[in-house]
């Protein structure tokens, strides 16, 4: 994962769900950037036009509840977002964002003081969030010593392969 993630801030309210992160009618795409032309095409129809690579999603609680969509993650990856903050996540879509190494970060704080258009920076390793339009430095909640192996390795199936190519 990169050091630096920075990007500007597209930003939600609560319950955003997977549904419609990526519509069911996208969910037999298998192409990680086809799903990305759809990502959150029931919320914000024109995000995909606005949104320049490295932006980053911010949002109010329970990011992502709904079904078990594996593609919603993927569908943001896909996208070119490059990280989502937010004050809590579904926990389905937790696992499934870190399990193919898209980077979310929780921080109530950062949610409340971030705008929409506001340049955010972000440091994976620390959870430093900044806000370069305010001037305002947050930290995001740490996440447990396995977790952050996923994240570092990119996700599961990277991780996986990491560790077989160690005992190899």
């Amino acid at each position: 994962m990169e050091a630096t993630l920075r990007g500007r801030a597209h930003k939600y309210g609560k319950n955003v769900d997977t549904d419609v992160i990526i519509p069911g009618k996208y969910c037999n795409i298998t192409e990680q950037a086809e799903l990305g032309k759809h990502a959150l095409e029931g919320l914000d129809p024109d995000y995909c036009g606005r949104m320049k690579p490295g932006d980053i999603i911010v949002a109010d609680t329970n990011f992502g509840c709904g079904s078990s969509r594996e593609v919603a993650p993927i569908a943001i990856k896909g996208s070119g977002t490059s990280a989502v903050i937010a004050k809590s996540f579904a926990r389905i879509f937790y696992r499934n964002a870190l399990n193919i190494g898209l980077p979310i970060f929780e921080s109530p704080e950062a949610v409340d003081g971030i705008e929409a258009g506001d340049e955010i920076e972000l440091e994976p390793a620390s959870g430093i969030v900044r806000n370069l339009t305010r001037g305002t430095q947050y930290r995001a909640a740490e996440f447990p010593p396995f977790m952050r192996s996923l994240i570092d390795a990119g996700g599961l199936v990277p991780y996986v392969e990491a560790r077989l190519a160690e005992s190899s």
